[in-house]
């Protein structure tokens, strides 16, 4: 097999080769460069403002993050990854109009365009959710979500990152959830401007409910007052009155008004003080119905969103 051979010798393929080497080569590894440079630039920007507001939130007096904050963190981390997307897309077009003639690139991109529609659908379907979290102040950081997706299934916890494509959670067993935007069927917010902790104390039918309503009044009122409780709360806890009747038992409900993510270190408190109130008035707290409807003895739940109606 014969090759051509230039003035210095060397076949035609090795002169093409060694020209591709000391141009192209040297172009797309200055790309690539630049484009590892721009990311991390990128990263590190937003790394920086999220660092800068929470130093800033621990530096304040305020006890929980406000909802621009929480909005802004999420916001400026999606635009950093949406530009790193960009830089990403730019530096690979500028390679492959390197190596593929001008030409050939629009029957490329015409199968290349062809495949993302079909194949591509649920990661557009992930971002354009993504989006309208993010612009509809849906949750940010450090929200509490119970989120429900495809299946039936959810997911809670506090959350830690949220992009255009999928969101993050740390539930209480320290696990890391990942749920895709595009997944997520109803979206529960348990800490967005306020949040409520709603109490539910069984006491025997025998007991005088109203002086069970009277306890219940009395602990809300010391409760409120207690300095380190008070600034968790945003009104005194009220009881509502009896609100399900069991086979021997009667369901008496308090509720509290508390700052975004709160209403579960408040539950957790009210109840020891309902229980210790109530027994030195006499009223033990019932035990639970045995039964498919039966309650635990005192649960504390949130109700709603947080949002007023």
């Amino acid at each position: 097999m014969t090759y051509l051979v230039d003035e210095l010798g060397l076949p035609s393929w090795m002169r093409a080769w060694e020209r591709w080497l000391a141009v192209d080569f040297v172009q797309i590894l200055l790309w690539i460069i630049g484009a590892v440079l721009v990311a991390r630039l990128i990263r590190w920007a937003a790394g920086r403002y999220s660092r800068h507001v929470l130093e800033r939130f621990e530096r304040s007096e305020d006890i929980v993050q406000s909802e621009d904050m929480k909005h802004r963190r999420a916001l400026v981390d999606v635009v950093a990854w949406a530009l790193i997307a960009v830089v990403v897309i730019v530096v690979g077009l500028k390679m492959l109009a390197m190596w593929v003639p001008t030409s050939s690139l629009v029957g490329l991109s015409a199968v290349l365009g062809g495949a993302l529609g079909f194949g591509a659908q649920r990661i557009v379907q992930d971002v354009l959710a993504g989006f309208f979290i993010i612009a509809e102040h849906q949750y940010g950081y450090g929200d509490v979500v119970n989120l429900t997706v495809t299946g039936g299934l959810e997911a809670q916890g506090t959350v830690e990152d949220v992009t255009l494509r999928v969101t993050r959670l740390r539930n209480s067993d320290g696990e890391l959830i990942t749920v895709p935007n595009g997944q997520m069927i109803k979206a529960t917010n348990l800490s967005k401007d306020w949040a409520r902790s709603v109490v539910d104390v069984p006491v025997p039918l025998d007991a005088d409910i109203n002086v069970v309503n009277a306890t219940l009044r009395e602990v809300g009122q010391k409760f409120y007052h207690d300095p380190h409780w008070h600034r968790l709360l945003l009104d005194p806890p009220q009881p509502l009155g009896v609100t399900s009747l069991e086979l021997d038992s009667a369901t008496v409900r308090m509720v509290a008004r508390t700052l975004p993510g709160q209403q579960f270190d408040i539950g957790r408190a009210l109840r020891s003080e309902i229980i210790f109130a109530l027994g030195q008035h006499g009223v033990m707290v019932a035990k639970p119905v045995q039964n498919a409807s039966a309650t635990q003895t005192v649960a504390d739940e949130v109700v709603g969103d947080g949002s007023d109606e």
